[in-house]
């Protein structure tokens, strides 16, 4: 065992990578111009009032153009959308080119082909270590069932399987 104090940021990447989650892309518009981020840290966090959470890194530079806007989108990514992650997490280039998108009214931006959209607002954001935990109050929903859901694991992208019952 590594003791906490004492560990190796390339043992810790190790350990986070075996839990699996899902993808999200958290993107608005900005001066017109879709601007967004991918996190793999998105987690359902409370009912009533209903809120969810991602972590963003403090080096983030695209989180502070996100940050004051008043909504914003989160797409839960579907299975085919691992380019697509690539392409938004990417640091140059047009990071939405070639990419459907569906805008709301107050400026939250939705990608086509996820398996479920929320439309949130900034409820709180607490500094942790070298991330900040934001917890976005959910303002609307909508959920594609018909699609399956991106999964990260092992630093990679997967698809869902079923298991045998």
């Amino acid at each position: 065992m590594i003791v906490p104090d004492s560990v190796e940021t390339s043992a810790l990447r190790r350990a986070y990578a075996a839990f699996p989650s899902g993808v999200t892309a958290v993107c608005a518009l900005r001066d017109g111009a879709p601007v967004g981020i991918a996190a793999s840290s998105f987690v359902s966090v409370s009912m009533d009032p209903a809120l969810v959470s991602v972590c963003v890194q403090h080096t983030s530079t695209t989180w502070p153009l996100l940050a004051g806007l008043p909504r914003l989108g989160i797409s839960v990514l579907g299975s085919t959308h691992d380019r697509v992650c690539r392409q938004i997490a990417s640091k140059s280039g047009d990071r939405f080119a070639g990419i459907g998108l569906t805008t709301t009214p107050e400026g939250a931006v939705l990608l086509h082909g996820a398996a479920a959209w929320l439309d949130c607002s900034v409820h709180e954001v607490i500094a942790a270590g070298d991330h900040d935990l934001v917890l976005l109050r959910v303002e609307a929903l909508q959920t594609h069932d018909d699609v399956a859901p991106l999964v990260f694991h092992d630093s990679r992208f997967h698809a869902l399987s079923a298991l045998a019952a």
